[in-house]
């Protein structure tokens, strides 16, 4: 099973790609804020990006191209708007993930 997301922003593109719940692939990525063996937080052109799983790890990361590679089970993944967590950070990831 593959699930595909795109969006057109001004820079170019967001792409999130999910094969069989355990090899996720984004682009549009700005920056990695966190990440351990259960959630990878990432900034995107479209706001922050919170991947929680188990036993995961970033396989590949290029930032100046935008692109992280992640391996591991996935259970959830949340996109919190860049203007609401300015300032605030991961208080809302946390949130939304209780």
């Amino acid at each position: 099973m593959r699930i595909e997301e795109k969006h057109t922003f001004r820079g170019g593109q967001h792409r999130l790609v999910i094969e069989n719940r355990e090899h996720t692939e984004v682009t549009g990525v700005v920056h990695v804020d966190s990440f351990d063996d259960e959630e990878v937080v990432m900034e995107t052109e479209l706001g922050l990006l919170a991947v929680r799983g188990e036993n995961l790890h970033i396989k590949h990361l290029n930032l100046e191209q935008g692109e992280v590679t992640i391996d591991g089970y996935i259970l959830e993944l949340a996109y919190a708007e860049e203007k609401q967590t300015r300032g605030r950070g991961k208080n809302i990831l946390e949130r939304l993930f209780k």
